[in-house]
């Protein structure tokens, strides 16, 4: 039986290759779900970007079957990387539950489409609850929904404090209190968060990315990323990021 399904496995490889066909790779596979468990929209992008890749598996030779069984495939691990990023493992479990009810129920491949994007969506808005969890004054959140999406603009806490309507000083300690770190810290934090997923799963260069990320300069940017990760950001490319990842992109 072993033997036979490894006979299997090299054929369909075999025809995969006749035919032009490969899956995406490891790494752009798990780009979605990585944003997922940070509580990061942008999961939903990339979920979108696969499914309209041309890559995706073939479980079915009926297409609604198909992408119902690629469905239970995705929920299964949009679940486990939630419950890493911090949602209620139980709550999540019974999601998944009622997602496969719901895969089950759908009869049209624009359902099942429909239900492929909204469980990355669902998913992540949890995550991304979870870790406001312990924030429970609006003028924090208002801060903390509004910095990840201006990691590429100066960000000052009189700006913040503008937008929340609070006194400068005040907004800096209620905001330490809160979340732990300084609003300094946090977005520096962010940067760093996203300079990370940059250097695994962009081709920009250094430079670049400390320019996207509103580092005064390239030197500040290695120094910060350093001082917080003990490697230089040309290290953790260089132990992070698979080449053949980005060459499934272009292809």
């Amino acid at each position: 039986m072993k033997g036979s399904m490894e006979r299997q496995v090299t054929y369909l490889e075999y025809i995969n290759r006749e035919n032009s066909f490969h899956h995406h790779s490891y790494d752009n596979d798990m780009r979605q779900f990585e944003f997922l468990k940070a509580g990061d929209m942008h999961s939903v992008k990339e979920t979108e970007r696969i499914m309209n890749s041309g890559e995706v598996g073939h479980l079915s030779d009926d297409p609604v079957i198909n992408m119902r069984y690629l469905n239970i495939c995705h929920v299964t691990l949009c679940t486990r990387f939630a419950i890493e990023g911090g949602m209620d493992a139980e709550k999540a479990y019974s999601a998944s539950d009622l997602f496969i009810m719901r895969y089950d129920r759908a009869q049209t491949l624009d359902e099942q489409y429909k239900l492929h994007i909204e469980t990355t969506e669902f998913f992540t808005k949890q995550v991304a609850a979870a870790k406001k969890a312990n924030i429970f004054s609006k003028p924090v959140i208002q801060c903390v929904d509004y910095i990840p999406y201006h990691l590429h603009e100066q960000i000052t806490v009189s700006e913040l404090s503008s937008m929340v309507g609070l006194n400068p000083s005040y907004l800096s300690v209620l905001f330490k209190r809160e979340v732990g770190v300084s609003i300094s810290e946090y977005v520096i934090l962010k940067r760093l968060e996203a300079a990370k997923n940059m250097l695994r799963f962009s081709d920009y260069s250094l430079a670049e990315i400390s320019d996207i990320l509103h580092f005064s300069s390239y030197s500040h940017f290695a120094r910060t990323f350093r001082k917080y990760e003990d490697i230089s950001p040309k290290q953790y490319r260089d132990r992070h990021f698979r080449r053949e990842m980005m060459a499934g992109v272009q292809k």
